[in-house]
């Protein structure tokens, strides 16, 4: 495995403030990408460095390009948070040698996922086998895991929530998986915090994401997130190629006010980008725009 950095020191990852409006939303989001031949030079010319970047992993692809882009954006200066698939790590020793690889780089968080892989690559089954294995001087500021707001297309509901529960004691914040459906997100934040998980809360939604370029993104480089949710819920396709069917601000506006809410405790946006970088931000710095 490829893993390998030299030393450079960005901004740390750090908490956002519970309960901010929109326009704070729209300041500080983390901008999710995959790991192109191209897409560094995108993110460099396009993204400012308050958004966080960070960076999927697929099986196609493989965990070095992942951890490799992320320590190349850290030395330009981003803060960036790289997805860890712990179905893609063989054992701990590997797992040592990307904390070893991205700590040189600044980077102080990572997001833990399963993966999509079909059959692990050793120890490492779930997100929550991998977590467990993190050594106690992991250095790491801020571990991420995911919360599914609508049923997950291959796990049980019940599963889910058990995993949710099981990783808070390891996670230091949630980011719900893309949903079309603000009433879901709101109606999902509610049951977590009513089952007592005060962990904060990232909302998962789509950029501006062309619905054509999405499936050939997914079927080019096997990326799991997409090829997923494209299969599991054919009906949030329709909506992204019916002409108004999802704006990423009426989205969020539909959000409101429940996510301003304090006691909501949401840290921020997560926008799947789906390397549609420069309209998404585009379209962020327009809202901005209108909304000062």
């Amino acid at each position: 495995m490829a893993y390998s950095a030299t030393p450079h020191v960005v901004r740390a990852v750090g908490t956002q403030s519970e309960g901010r409006p929109w326009a704070a939303l729209l300041r500080t989001p983390r901008y999710e990408i995959f790991p192109t031949d191209d897409v560094l030079d995108v993110v460099a010319r396009h993204v400012p460095k308050e958004v966080t970047i960070t960076v999927t992993a697929s099986p196609r692809r493989g965990l070095p390009a992942t951890v490799q882009l992320a320590i190349q954006l850290a030395r330009l200066g981003y803060t960036v948070i790289p997805h860890l698939s712990a179905r893609l790590i063989r054992d701990h020793a590997e797992l040592g040698q990307i904390l070893e690889a991205i700590r040189p780089a600044g980077i102080r968080g990572i997001f833990v996922v399963a993966g999509d892989a079909r059959e692990p690559a050793g120890d490492f089954p779930d997100a929550l086998s991998l977590l467990g294995a993190l050594p106690p001087d992991h250095g790491l500021a801020e571990i991420g895991v995911t919360g599914y707001p609508e049923s997950h297309p291959f796990i049980h509901d019940d599963v889910t929530i058990q995993a949710m529960w099981d990783k808070r004691r390891f996670a230091t914040y949630i980011v719900s998986n893309m949903s079309f459906d603000p009433e879901a997100v709101k109606r999902w934040v509610e049951r977590v915090r009513r089952r007592g998980v005060e962990l904060p809360i990232y909302i998962g939604m789509a950029g501006v994401a062309d619905p054509a370029r999405l499936l050939r993104l997914s079927t080019k480089i096997g990326v799991a997130d997409a090829a997923r949710f494209l299969r599991g819920h054919p009906s949030w396709l329709a909506r992204m190629f019916r002409p108004g069917g999802y704006e990423p601000g009426r989205f969020v506006n539909a959000l409101m006010p429940d996510i301003a809410q304090a006691e909501r405790r949401i840290a921020g946006l997560h926008v799947f980008t789906f390397n549609e970088i420069e309209p998404t931000e585009r379209w962020r710095q327009d809202m901005l725009r209108r909304l000062q």
